[in-house]
């Protein structure tokens, strides 16, 4: 029988020949490797003692570029709990030596609609800090797939959006949104057992007083798990914007501004954090902050060393 060489089989075709490969090596994916640090110097000695690894990953990520806008990587989605493939393309992503390279956190998306970032912080909410189905939860968003998750999971989820004086702190909007300041949260002390908050601490320009107001709605041993625009190689954060006490801005650094799910105008960027962030979680009184840094092919967790915070009350 004759066969077609694969690059001109129909692209119908290669995607159901590459969804079977996938099946057939990751259809038992390793479970995740998280390694948990708590300061600069713990990240120095792990690069340190890892370096042939890191670059045999950062070998392999080359070696899966595609010079498509839009690409497919073979994987298992860990919320799906299933073999798909995951989504790539350049938005957002840089370019090096003439190559693009994408932004892997932010892309590699399933069909369930969460991309790299959200599907590990599922999996390391699920691992780090085994929620009950009963807990009270706190997300700080509320239009996403990933509230839409949580809701479907679990039986205490409260979601907010910040829509600032529109409505009153705590009020829900006429399409069901609550308004929340994660500066000024209007809920009880001691109140939830798990805070979950992504990419959004970097859009506050009083850190300090956000991180106290999670603490202070937090039952003791709860968790704060986040994820931010975190350095490694920074021991120390990158403030790009403050406000003066007239309330005006006053930029630093070029103005960076961030997607917005509520606005097409954009998000303020006023940090890019540094490993001084753990000392900012444990001086509002946490007991325990870490930073976890994982990297899976497997589950689709790519674009180097893959970091997100823990903190715990």
């Amino acid at each position: 029988m004759a066969t077609l060489p694969i690059d001109l089989l129909p692209r119908a075709a290669l995607s159901t020949l590459r969804a079977l490969a996938a099946r057939l090596r990751y259809g038992r994916p390793r479970s995740l490797n998280v390694i948990a640090m708590e300061s600069y110097q713990d990240y120095i000695r792990y690069r340190e003692r890892y370096q042939n690894r890191i670059l045999a990953r950062n070998t392999l990520e080359l070696s899966l570029l595609d010079g498509r806008d839009h690409f497919s990587i073979g994987g298992f989605c860990y919320p799906c709990g299933k073999v798909t493939d995951f989504v790539v393309d350049y938005r957002y992503g840089t370019e090096s030596a003439g190559v693009r390279i994408p932004n892997w956190r932010e892309s590699l998306s399933c069909e369930c609609g969460l991309n790299n970032r959200l599907r590990a912080s599922i999996q390391l909410f699920d691992r780090c800090c085994a929620p009950r189905k009963t807990d009270r939860i706190y997300i700080t968003e509320q239009t996403t797939p990933m509230y839409r998750w949580l809701v479907g999971r679990y039986t205490q989820v409260t979601g907010s959006e910040y829509l600032g004086d529109r409505i009153p702190s705590g009020a829900v909007s006429n399409d069901g949104v609550r308004n929340e300041s994660l500066t000024h949260l209007t809920f009880p002390a001691a109140y939830f057992d798990q805070i979950i908050s992504f990419d959004v601490l970097e859009h506050i320009p009083d850190i300090a007083k956000a991180l106290r107001e999670c603490y202070r709605c937090l039952k003791p041993g709860g968790n704060l798990l986040l994820s931010v625009p975190f350095v490694a190689s920074a021991e120390h954060t990158l403030v790009r914007a403050i406000v003066g006490e007239d309330g005006v801005v006053e930029h630093l650094h070029t103005p960076e501004y961030h997607g917005d799910p509520l606005s097409s105008d954009g998000c303020l960027c006023f940090y890019h954090f540094g490993w001084d962030l753990l000392d900012q979680l444990r001086a509002v009184g946490f007991t325990r902050a870490q930073v976890l840094v994982y990297w899976s092919r497997e589950l689709g967790y790519l674009g180097g060393d893959q970091l997100q915070l823990l903190a715990a009350k």
